[in-house]
């Protein structure tokens, strides 16, 4: 076992170096797609706090949803959030597997940069949608009689600005047409739909995002119209940028993205670790003529290898 770990921590080290330096290299020519994603994401937090400033609580609003589902109760309001958790946790380790794994399609940093453009259209319109009309919210701390229902005018802009974290953004109101978990769930596994491997794990994804869809609504967090509306929209939006966002490149014919090396043989090593084809022990160069393999200037007979002389 210790020989197993010994001879194989190189070969893992040498991976993710390799990785890394291309991962670095992808960040330095799309850092301001991924910084203007992740500004776009404070955004779409402060507007979820402006709209808790105008929330009204009022009676909940007749639901099909509430009808057909008992509620869970706030005392289980934590089992949709573990769900959303494990998805989202999930979907994370997944984008930087690269870095370990041999088996790999994708880079992480272009991934990501995919995932956010989807991320900033669906939360664009998320924000057009619960600022037009802000209903009463379902969830136990908006509801009337409730000090969370209603924020009292804030005493400074720095006070809007920091978002009240992290408890301004587990206890807001008012952001409901559409689900915001919703969102982040079908763009993950859209996306690991069409650039992950195990059809196993596709599968259960999709489970947990339709289970996550009743306990949304079991737990009172959103009306059934904001879960509705999130599984045609984000869907509609992924399907239509996808279309204007350039494809990614295919890894095993990837070489123009690996660090520039002077030596040839340097570059080739790293693109077989970089897409798992071989270890660079391995790598030693081949050639086929009239039905002799020449291997390090050494010719050996296919017949005569095959027939055992």
């Amino acid at each position: 076992m210790s020989f197993y770990i010994g001879h194989e921590a190189p070969k893992l080290w040498r991976r993710i170096c390799a990785e890394t330096t291309t991962e670095i290299n992808l960040l330095a020519e799309n850092w301001k797609y991924i910084l203007g994603g992740l500004i776009f994401q404070y955004i779409h937090g402060l507007g979820a706090r402006g709209v808790h400033y105008l929330h009204r609580p009022g009676p909940t609003l007749q639901d099909a949803g509430y009808f057909l589902l008992p509620e869970l109760g706030s005392d289980n309001a934590y089992i949709s959030e573990t769900v959303f958790t494990t998805i989202f946790l999930s979907f994370v380790l997944w984008t930087f597997h690269p870095f370990i794994f041999k088996t790999k399609k994708i880079y992480t940093v272009l991934i990501w940069c995919r995932v956010l453009a989807f991320l900033v259209a669906c939360q664009f319109l998320r924000m057009m949608t619960f600022y037009s009309t802000q209903l009463p919210g379902p969830n136990y701390h908006c509801r009337e009689g409730s000090k969370l229902a209603t924020l009292p005018r804030p005493d400074s802009v720095l006070e809007v600005l920091l978002l009240n974290f992290p408890r301004g953004l587990l206890y807001g109101c008012g952001d409901l047409i559409f689900s915001s978990h919703m969102i982040f769930s079908l763009v993950f596994v859209r996306t690991y739909q069409k650039y992950g491997t195990r059809r196993f794990i596709k599968q259960c994804a999709w489970l947990a995002v339709i289970a996550q869809s009743f306990l949304i609504v079991a737990s009172r967090k959103h009306y059934t119209v904001d879960v509705v509306v999130a599984w045609y929209t984000v869907n509609l939006v992924v399907f239509f940028v996808d279309k204007k966002l350039p494809e990614l490149p295919d890894r095993t014919s990837a070489a123009s993205l690996l660090p520039v090396s002077k030596d040839s043989k340097t570059k080739e090593e790293n693109h077989k670790l970089l897409n798992g084809n071989a270890d660079p022990e391995d790598w030693r160069p081949r050639t086929q003529i009239n039905g002799m393999i020449m291997e390090d200037g050494n010719a050996v007979h296919v017949e005569a290898a095959m027939n055992g002389v």
